[in-house]
Parts: C-alpha cells; structure tokens; sequence
C-alpha cells in the first residue's frame, strides 16, 4: 500500500476549525487542543437558543395580546379559549402584531369572540 502524506489535508482542516473559533477569548482561537471543544459547545449552545428563542417570542406576543385585551375588559385564556370554540384560526404572533400596530381590527376580532 502507497504511502499518504496528509500535510495538506491536516493544515486546511485546522485552518477551517479554526476560522470557526475566529473571535474566541484566551487560547481557543489559536490552540487547536482548546478551539474542538470550545466549537463543539458553541454549537450545542446555538442550537438549544434556537429553541429558547423562539419560546421566549411565544411569551412576548402572549404578555402583548393579554394588555391589549386588559384594556377591552377580557383576559387571556378565556379569550384564546372563545377563539378556538368560534374556530377563528390566528396565531399567537399574527394577534400580538395586530394588538400592537392595528388595535381597531383586533378591537374587530375582541369582538367577534364576545
């Protein structure tokens, strides 16, 4: 079997990793021992926060609907309950939006639902 020199190959695969620790603090951006690691966890921490993004938005439009409905003399549940019985089918975001940049429609939809 012929012999493989893998000199090229080795430099272009520690150039990439790290490119990818580019930014890092201490010795991560420049020790290849330190930079797998450290990518490695960024990667786990940017797809769990993908995830925790998105739940913390779902919160917000909730926080935004229920003020708007405080001021119309309704709370949240009963309203999102009414919503799904009179099978009117917006989400959570399309409501947030609209109590905040369109309240004379929500007003519309408030009271559809009463």
């Amino acid at each position: 079997m012929p012999r493989v020199k893998r000199g090229r190959v080795r430099a272009k695969k520690r150039k990439v990793l790290l490119a990818k620790a580019k930014g890092y603090m201490w010795g991560r951006k420049k020790k290849i021992k330190l930079a797998k690691p450290a990518i490695k966890k960024a990667g786990v921490y940017a797809y769990r926060d993908r995830r925790n993004k998105k739940r913390a938005a779902r919160g917000l439009w909730q926080i935004n609907i229920s003020a708007a409905l405080k001021a119309q003399g309704l709370n949240y549940s009963k309203f999102m309950g009414e919503l799904k019985k009179k099978k009117i089918e917006l989400d959570r975001k399309i409501l947030a939006q609209l109590a905040e940049n369109k309240p004379e429609i929500f007003a519309k939809i408030v009271s559809q639902v009463k």
